[in-house]
């Protein structure tokens, strides 16, 4: 290559590479706009999964547990606990769901202790119809093994 690198070469590229990304980068949002309506359970969404929302937040259970992979890894992925502990019998997984949270903090002996949250009989509903919705929502298998 006999020919030097010169400043308008420099230039060219410069502008060329930055408005490839850019073209690439709205490309990509376009894609993603489109694809969400086809993955979210947003007609799903009622005032009681709202309210399990919230208490989620308030007792910040995203400080130990990871919700669709977001949060902390200390205790479960709960994304996917429905089908996990429910069977998809959403019956079973509010009487299973209240039971666990009234026996915390289990005493197992090297075990990470749960707090115990001392939530009423409908924030517990609540709560586990949030992580009913949660698990309906199309996350490409996410988390990629079972137990989360």
């Amino acid at each position: 290559m006999s020919e030097r690198f010169t400043k308008g070469m420099a230039r060219n590229i410069y502008y060329g590479g930055g408005m490839f990304f850019m073209l690439l980068f709205i490309g990509l949002t376009f894609d993603t706009v489109v694809a969400i309506p086809e993955r979210e359970n947003r007609d799903q969404l009622t005032a009681e999964v709202a309210h399990g929302k919230e208490l989620w937040e308030k007792n910040n259970c995203v400080g130990c547990h990871s919700l669709l992979g977001e949060g902390a890894y200390f205790a479960p992925e709960l994304g996917n606990v429905f089908p996990r502990r429910g069977g998809d019998n959403e019956e079973a997984f509010h009487a299973y769901f209240s039971a666990w949270m009234a026996a915390q903090p289990i005493p197992v002996e090297g075990r990470r202790k749960m707090p115990q949250f001392n939530l009423t009989a409908e924030e517990t509903r609540a709560l586990s119809q949030f992580l009913i919705w949660t698990s309906r929502i199309d996350t490409n298998d996410w988390p990629p093994n079972n137990e989360g």
